[in-house]
């Protein structure tokens, strides 16, 4: 028997037994207008603008207004007007190497860490938030919770596929420990909660 042989046999005879996962720990619901303040507030302490807003269309309004429209914008979300609107994969990343702003459909958001799930069902590709100068999210109001545990219960995670939880703009203090917005991702994060 060679040794790594020796050393596997040793490990399958020494597992552990199964133990039963721990209960699931209930928090008692806070009411919708205190989720969205308590989202509101801990994503701006994390450098995203959140607005409010009564539709889509309002969020191409605002964007038209603040942004001169940059050469390139990519939309995945029908009815911002505003951008390129795409609604299909791309297949190669290196067209976006000038791109300065995506707007993207999350999923949900979060409001313990003000965080927005972005699944690949609403991404052209998945580089598309980290690789933009601007990424503006839009959730819908009712799809903001109040902490992970809602989160998870809510998404589907036995599908296969790539997510990620975005909060705020991209930041770093691992050069020279010096905070660097963007080295990473966006330097800039909107959120906006559509009524």
């Amino acid at each position: 028997m060679s040794s790594r042989e020796s050393i596997l046999k040793q490990v399958k005879a020494n597992k552990p037994a199964a133990a039963p996962l721990p209960a699931t720990l209930a928090f008692p619901p806070l009411p919708a207008a205190d989720v969205l303040e308590k989202y509101v507030r801990i994503a701006e302490a994390v450098g995203t603008v959140v607005m409010q807003v009564e539709s889509l269309s309002a969020i191409g309004a605002y964007l038209k207004k603040h942004y001169e429209t940059p050469e390139r914008v990519l939309n995945t979300v029908k009815g911002v007007g505003f951008g390129q609107e795409l609604s299909g994969p791309i297949e190669d990343g290196h067209t976006l190497a000038n791109l300065e702003m995506a707007v993207v459909q999350g999923t949900l958001a979060v409001a313990e860490n003000g965080a927005v799930w972005v699944s690949e069902e609403h991404l052209p590709i998945r580089v598309l938030p980290f690789i933009t100068e601007h990424l503006m999210l839009v959730v819908s109001e009712q799809d903001v919770v109040n902490n992970m545990h809602e989160a998870y219960a809510r998404l589907d995670v036995s599908v296969p596929g790539f997510g990620a939880f975005i909060s705020g703009p991209s930041r770093t203090a691992d050069i020279e420990q010096s905070l660097v917005i963007g080295a990473h991702g966006p330097k800039r994060a909107h959120v906006f909660i559509v009524k």
